[in-house]
């Protein structure tokens, strides 16, 4: 038999969901490597709130990643992205998922050529399959 839980404790577990990891301030989440990588574009537009910029996001790949599941993640955490102004764009091949970053970063460029680089990691990325 398992021995009763604090009342402290039997509380906290009762408010736990599966959208902790998406969506907890503070405290513990629970979450796959996947997941915190889902995670992460999330907590940039935090930070981003927090020092007065308002940014969005867009994330492009194709099943054929060598990061398997991420696009699946990225999926289940639809709702979630898009509260923080993420888009995930799914591609049909590699060249189309560099294609749309490259797209988007252009479109970010003409729209405000004044601002600073955008997407550093979607440039690195072209840069890395040029």
């Amino acid at each position: 038999m398992n021995a009763p839980l604090p009342e402290s404790v039997r509380k906290a577990l009762e408010s736990v969901t599966l959208d902790d990891k998406y969506t907890l301030a503070s405290g513990r989440a629970f979450m796959s490597g996947v997941q915190a990588l889902v995670r992460l574009p999330m907590l940039q537009r935090q930070r981003d709130l927090q020092a007065g910029l308002n940014t969005a996001g867009f994330i492009s790949g194709y099943r054929g990643s060598p990061l398997g599941g991420y696009d699946q993640a990225l999926w289940a955490a639809k709702k979630h992205l898009a509260a923080q102004h993420i888009v995930f764009q799914p591609a049909v091949n590699e060249e189309l998922g560099a294609g749309l970053t490259a797209a988007n970063d252009e479109m970010t460029r003409v729209a405000n050529p004044f601002a600073a680089q955008a997407d550093p990691l979607g440039d690195l990325l072209l840069r890395c399959r040029a």
